[in-house]
């Protein structure tokens, strides 16, 4: 798009912008660092991780400048063809307009326009010669720089560009990143595929798309199969240490006082440890089948994982996903954000200072969400546990941010349906709402809700918290989306009654404080607090002595 066929409003918006250019191997720079972050370290579930490591940074020291290049609204445009010129034509009436209806219907128009460029932009993420100023228009929505402020600009400029986390949370720009390589499946949605018999590369890549749908559930056996593996030997260690422990004791014998060398026999109390070493040895050879049956397990999913990579690595190096299913992904994120932002939020999708208003902290960068989540967890640390044959999996879900003016976080997948046992969710979180705290709420609260409702299965009205929930409201004869309800008391247990506020229903305050318990720790502040809690900490009790619990 050459300087002629700007908009003479959009020309000037752009000149009275502070004309620092930005360096061009600064961004080079910044490139090729996103670029070397391993997304293995992102996409693999790592189950010996227990927390979110602190957040110790949360902005760049100094600007990097790529919102001062001057050429960067033509940037984000060129090479996009029609999509380009229809976002230019309706932005540029939008901007000039003076008429309040006529703006309304220019707004509605930018919607549709900016989501066709959008989708337009996406498939390019995996190409690293794709300039920054495109990535920037997919990640925090920016297209024209002059619609900052110049505190918004140098926030924004700021910005910790690269992932150096570890921690699976993804703008936009690097989530079509990974979808376009194959490294992250395309978002599950409710439409069946087509079946069809393909032929030729097309037949190829479907082939390996379905090696590697079965590697995916055959993962989830492996990482199950190796934990069960590790359990059953931390076990037989600890019983081996208590045995030998118990026969160092049996052996100790004091000598007899004026009849030396000779000692004296087993004590009264070193009888005693007769039965407990013969408990200990029942205890290991029940241990030693439990850990034969695991290892087995272990073995035929560790031949079934190598044998389908063996195939794979026999395919294409990089697997990448087709036309069709991308522009589904793009759909896909398109319903994602209107999701965020409910039906009579502001659909606008450009980044304004017209209408973002919220705070450094309060704003859904990657460092803010991520210290988020480890606030949640350190409240309910089973925010994140699937449990699989009683042994729970900290499993953290895929976060995509995505930069609208939403309010509403969600769950997007619990987990993945060829894997259910340590395969990621995905949750969906605004980056400019209101309150960040109530959305990353919402969405965790959502996870919570479909987990436990997936796992419960056709008993989920029964079972669970889900079951426990049900009957609550039944019982109530409240009306509504019962997941509504149980996201709006779940805040209320995180933001009230964590710090000893009661807002809850009493029934509600029981469930929760069962199925969704607090830390130890937290439990025992509470108790000093209220009877309320008090009473609940009896409750415990009661059931852990009755074994119960």
């Amino acid at each position: 798009m050459s300087d002629s066929e700007l908009d003479p409003s959009i020309a000037a918006l752009l000149a009275k912008r502070e004309s620092l250019n930005a360096d061009a191997s600064v961004t080079e720079k910044m490139a090729s660092e996103e670029e070397s972050v391993s997304p293995a370290r992102t996409n693999d579930v790592d189950l010996s991780v227990k927390a979110f490591e602190p957040v110790t940074k949360f902005f760049e020291d100094t600007s990097s400048g790529i919102f001062d290049d001057t050429s960067y609204y033509k940037t984000s445009l060129t090479g996009e063809g029609q999509f380009a010129q229809r976002v230019h034509t309706v932005l540029s009436k939008y901007l000039t307009c003076k008429d309040p209806k006529d703006k309304t219907v220019y707004r509605q128009q930018l919607v549709t326009a900016y989501w066709d460029l959008a989708g337009s932009i996406a498939p390019k993420m995996a190409d690293l010669s794709t300039p920054l100023a495109k990535r920037m228009l997919l990640r925090f929505g920016i297209l024209l720089p002059s619609l900052f402020t110049q505190e918004q600009k140098e926030l924004f400029s700021k910005i910790i560009m690269e992932n150096t986390t570890g921690e699976p949370v993804y703008y936009l720009d690097e989530w079509f990143k990974e979808i376009t390589s194959g490294r992250i499946k395309i978002s599950m949605t409710d439409e069946t595929r087509p079946a069809h018999k393909a032929t030729g590369a097309e037949g190829a890549t479907a082939e390996q798309q379905r090696l590697m749908e079965l590697q995916s559930k055959n993962s989830g056996k492996l990482q199950s199969s190796e934990s069960q593996v590790k359990i059953k030997e931390t076990e037989r260690a600890m019983l081996e240490s208590e045995l030998r422990s118990r026969i160092d004791q049996l052996m100790e014998h004091l000598p007899i006082t004026g009849f030396e060398p000779h000692r004296m026999p087993y004590s009264e109390g070193q009888r005693k440890l007769f039965g407990e070493i013969g408990e200990r040895l029942h205890s290991l050879s029940k241990n030693d089948k439990e850990l034969t049956l695991c290892l087995k397990e272990f073995q035929e999913a560790k031949k079934s994982y190598d044998s389908v990579e063996d195939k794979l690595r026999g395919g294409p190096a990089v697997i990448e996903v087709n036309k069709t299913d991308l522009n589904t992904e793009i759909t896909t994120v398109r319903q994602m954000a209107k999701m965020t932002i409910g039906r009579q939020g502001n659909q606008f999708p450009i980044f304004s200072r017209e209408f973002y208003h919220c705070l450094p902290k309060g704003t859904g960068f990657r460092e803010n969400i991520i210290s988020l989540l480890a606030w949640v967890e350190s409240i309910d640390p089973g925010a994140f546990c699937r449990i699989h044959k009683n042994v729970p999996y900290r499993i953290v879900p895929y976060v995509l941010l995505i930069p609208t003016y939403g309010d509403f976080g969600f769950c997007w997948e619990p987990f993945d349906r060829y894997n259910r046992i340590t395969s990621r969710g995905r949750i969906v979180i605004p980056m400019y709402p209101r309150d960040l705290t109530i959305s990353v709420l919402r969405a965790v609260a959502d996870l919570r809700w479909q987990v436990a409702k997936e796992k419960a299965s056709y008993y989920w009205m029964e079972e669970g918290i889900t079951g426990q929930y049900y009957q609550w409201i039944d019982s109530q004869k409240l009306k509504g989306d019962l997941k509504s309800f149980f996201v709006e008391d779940y805040i209320l247990w995180m933001t009230k009654e964590a710090s000893g506020v009661q807002r809850l229903d009493k029934e509600v305050r029981s469930i929760f404080w069962r199925f969704m318990p607090f830390p130890q720790s937290l439990k025992e502040e509470l108790k000093k607090r209220s009877l309320v809690y008090a009473e609940l900490c009896q409750k415990d009790m009661n059931r852990a002595m009755s074994d119960g619990y």
